[in-house]
C-alpha cells in the first residue's frame, strides 16, 4: 500500500492541473464576454476621439476648414517642443499637481483620522467636510476669485485688518501669487475628496492589530507609523493617483480665476487656447496629444513604482 499511494497521487495530479487550467480558461473567456460591451462603449467614447485628435495633430487642420487639412507629419510636435509657452504651461501644471496633491493628501489624512476616531459630533464633522467638495468647481472658483479681488475682496480686507499686509494685493493677477492662490483654492475644494477615500481605507483596516498594540502598550504615534500607514498604503496610492490624474489635466479652477494668464496657464488651457482662440486645430491637437502622453507616462511610472514597492 505504501508504494501504491504515491503512484496514485502522481496520476491524479496532472488530472487536477488539467481541470484547473480548463476552469481558468473558462473564467477568462467569460470575463472577456462580460467586458465586451464596456470595451465597445469605451472605444466609441474614448479611443475614437483620442485617435481622431492624434490624427489632427499630424495635420495643419484649421477650425474653419477641417475638410481641407493637409498631412504635415510631426511638424506640430516639433514646434510644440520648441515653444517656451508650452514648457511654461508644463511647469505650471506639474507645480500645481505636486503641491496641491501633497497638501491635500496630508490634510485629507488628518481629517480622515479625526473623523474615524470615536469623537463626539463626528457625524456633523463628516457633513461639514463635504461642503467644499459639494460646491461645483466653477462656482467655488468664481467665489474665491471675488474674495481674492484687490478692490473689494474680503481676503485683502482681513489681512490688512490684522496688519499682515499694508495695501491690497492683486492675488490672481500678480505672477508671484496667482499660482499659489489657485493651489489654495484647489486644496480647499478637493481635500474632502481625499479625506473620504482615505477614510474608506481606514475603516477597512483590521481592528485586531490595534487591539494587540493597545494591550502591549505601544505609543499611538508608533502605531500610526508602523501599523496604520503600511496597511493604508493601497488606499493612499489609489487616492493619490486619482488626484494626480485630475490635477495634471486641470482646467476649470485655473481658467475661471486667472484666464489665459501665462503665469498660471496649464497644459489643458494651452491646448484650449490653440484650438478655440487661435482656431489652430492641428497644433492644438498636438498639444492635447502631448498632454495625454504625459499623463499616461506618469500613470504607468507611478503604478510600476508602487508595484515594485509592494513586492519588496
Amino acid at each position: 500500500m505504501a508504494t501504491v499511494a504515491p503512484a496514485a497521487s502522481a496520476a491524479i495530479e496532472p488530472l487536477g492541473k488539467a481541470r484547473a487550467s480548463r476552469l481558468t480558461r473558462e473564467r477568462v473567456r467569460y470575463a472577456w464576454l462580460f467586458l465586451a460591451p464596456m470595451l465597445v462603449v469605451l472605444f466609441l467614447v474614448a479611443a475614437w476621439p483620442l485617435g481622431r485628435t492624434m490624427w489632427f495633430g499630424l495635420t495643419d487642420a484649421n477650425l474653419s476648414d477641417l475638410a481641407g487639412a493637409q498631412f504635415v507629419g510631426f511638424a506640430n510636435f516639433a514646434y510644440l517642443m520648441s515653444d517656451p509657452d508650452w514648457w511654461q504651461a508644463v511647469r505650471n501644471t506639474v507645480t500645481f499637481a505636486v503641491i496641491s496633491v501633497t497638501l491635500e493628501t496630508i490634510l485629507g489624512l488628518g481629517i480622515a483620522l479625526a473623523i474615524n476616531a470615536n469623537l463626539p459630533g463626528k457625524g456633523l464633522m463628516r457633513t461639514a467636510v463635504l461642503i467644499p467638495w459639494a460646491i461645483p468647481t466653477i462656482v467655488s472658483a468664481q467665489m474665491w476669485a471675488w474674495m481674492f479681488n484687490d478692490v473689494f475682496g474680503v481676503i485683502n480686507h482681513m489681512l490688512m485688518a490684522i496688519g499682515i499686509i499694508s495695501q491690497p494685493v492683486a492675488w490672481t493677477a500678480n505672477p508671484d501669487t496667482a499660482l499659489w492662490a489657485v493651489i489654495m483654492v484647489d486644496v480647499w475644494k478637493t481635500t474632502p475628496f481625499m479625506a473620504l477615500l482615505i477614510l474608506a481605507g481606514l475603516q477597512m483596516l483590521p481592528s485586531e492589530c490595534y487591539e494587540a498594540a493597545e494591550v502591549d502598550g505601544v505609543h499611538p504615534l508608533k502605531v500610526f507609523w508602523k501599523v496604520t500607514l503600511p496597511l493604508l498604503k493601497p488606499a493612499l496610492m489609489v487616492a493619490v493617483i486619482f488626484r494626480i490624474l485630475d490635477a495634471l489635466r486641470v482646467f476649470d479652477v485655473i481658467y475661471v480665476m486667472t484666464g489665459n494668464n501665462k503665469s498660471t496657464m496649464s497644459m489643458s488651457i494651452y491646448a484650449r487656447q490653440q484650438l478655440v482662440d487661435f482656431q489652430d486645430v492641428g497644433y492644438g491637437s498636438a498639444a492635447a496629444t502631448m498632454l495625454f502622453f504625459i499623463i499616461a507616462i506618469f500613470t504607468v511610472a507611478y503604478m510600476t513604482l508602487g508595484r515594485v514597492g509592494k513586492e519588496d
